[in-house]
């Protein structure tokens, strides 16, 4: 996993505002409770004006089975040195009734889908 080492080593390590994209993959998603919700799969970064979108979130099943992905809008997440993982003020219940897919049925991301999942999360797209 990307943060499996010392947070402060790994906080050391980056600049300043940015993070490359290897180390996203694989972070550790918590809620306000710091309750581990699931991990980051991928992100979505936008062809034309290179604005990360969504952090797409791997959450449920076992072993792989049943896992979903909610994708969430990168600004509904606070990269927190002390957890060593990102936090949404969010509670797992809002989660698990977001718009999601499951592997291989990934959705076409257009301006309804957009809108929807923003929606969901009660910001504008």
């Amino acid at each position: 996993m990307a943060f499996d080492k010392d947070p402060d080593l790994v906080a050391r390590e980056e600049t300043q505002d940015l993070i490359s994209s290897e180390k996203v993959d694989g972070t550790a998603v918590y809620n306000r409770q710091s309750e581990r919700l699931g991990s980051i799969h991928h992100f979505m970064v936008g062809k034309r004006d290179g604005r990360v979108r969504y952090a797409v979130l791997s959450f449920g099943g076992l072993f792989g089975m049943g896992e979903r992905y909610y994708p969430l809008p990168w600004d509904v997440l606070t990269y927190d040195t002390g957890l060593g993982g990102y936090v949404v003020d969010l509670d797992k219940s809002v989660i698990e009734n977001a718009p999601s897919f499951e592997r291989d049925s990934e959705p076409t991301y257009d301006r309804a889908y957009d809108e929807r999942v923003y929606g969901h999360y009660g910001l504008a797209y």
